[in-house]
């Protein structure tokens, strides 16, 4: 068994990803911690006589002491103090915030002063059918968000086949548990019940994430429009992508090219639905070409595979368990 600990523990994503854990053969929850000491069962009372355990006050040290690998579950900024200082012990990263994620120049623009920038050279950008095999020799991942990992893997399979020069445009939906359990004006219930809204179009901070990767991928710049949206549902992400082709393509034998070997990302031939993916690991898609346009759709549940579940990918990866090691595959219907 490997001891692994959380950081972080008290948000959406830190209860995810303890469930999984739960039910994972080969780690062992060793540590939790969160801004103060508390349990477990007290800040998720539905744990109460399934899983007790103590909450301590974060600290890097501690967490070292008892773990082999610690996923940080924290905001930026907060995540690569206790990085920095995990990896000087030995211990191995998964991280959830943007703290790696991006190049130097970009998380300066887009958040603050990077204060790891040692660290950030070597993180590898967790997206596991993109960047597998560096991921098995990591120490540290950058584990992606939800609406990068929807759009990128929306994406990623026609970048030879989109005009550059119109490159992308993203139209995406995500349930109010992206915005976190901290209440805001924005997220309360009455701002959010039989609503919906465009919230930062265009210069939300996500949109250079998912351009970075995908000019990566593409090995040159792509034009890169990025409009996020709040839908009235507690969780689930849907993505729609619009694009102009450079060539003719037939869109469903391209998609079913790139990921013939990938068992987490299902090929649809109709729209996909948020309630098919909801509380599974699966990433969802099809495509639909008219003309020289092509319509792109994604979804997946932002807490599993845009957060818990991708982390837990990443985990059994640079552990050398199998990666799909309790990985949920079981949709909440109705």
């Amino acid at each position: 068994m490997i001891n692994v600990g959380i950081i972080g523990v008290s948000g959406y994503t830190g209860f995810e990803l303890i469930k999984l854990l739960l039910n994972h053969p080969e780690f062992k929850i060793a540590y939790l911690a969160a801004s103060s000491a508390s349990r477990i069962e007290e800040i998720f009372p539905s744990l109460k006589g399934v899983f007790e355990f103590e909450v301590s006050a974060a600290n890097a040290s501690q967490a070292a002491k008892k773990c082999e690998l610690v996923f940080l579950a924290l905001p930026h900024q907060e995540a690569m103090k206790y990085a920095k200082e995990l990896l000087k012990f030995g211990v191995k990263v998964v991280d959830f915030s943007a703290d790696y994620r991006l190049s130097l120049e970009l998380y300066e623009k887009n958040y603050c002063e990077h204060l790891d920038p040692e660290n950030l050279s070597s993180a590898v950008y967790g997206l596991v059918e993109l960047n597998r095999e560096r991921i098995k020799r990591a120490n540290l991942i950058a584990n992606p968000g939800c609406y990068p990992t929807a759009s990128i893997l929306a994406i990623a399979p026609f970048l030879p086949f989109i005009d550059m020069e119109f490159g992308v445009i993203i139209d995406a939906k995500s349930g109010v548990s992206g915005a976190g359990k901290k209440l805001s004006a924005t997220s309360h219930f009455v701002s959010v019940n039989e609503n919906a809204n465009a919230y930062n179009p265009i210069k939300h901070r996500h949109s250079d994430e998912i351009k970075e990767q995908i000019s990566l991928i593409a090995g040159r710049q792509i034009p890169t429009l990025f409009v996020p949206h709040l839908l009235p549902i507690t969780r689930g992400m849907l993505v729609s992508v619009y694009a102009k082709l450079a060539s003719k393509i037939d869109p469903c034998e391209i998609l079913n090219k790139f990921y013939e070997a990938e068992k987490f990302v299902r090929v649809k031939n109709e729209p996909v639905s948020i309630k098919s993916v909801t509380g599974t690991h699966f990433c969802d898609i099809t495509a639909y070409v008219h003309e020289d346009k092509i319509f792109i759709n994604s979804a997946i549940d932002n807490l599993l595979r845009g957060a818990s579940s991708q982390a837990l990918a990443n985990a059994n990866l640079i552990c050398g368990f199998s990666e799909d090691t309790a990985l949920p595959i079981y949709t909440c219907l109705p």
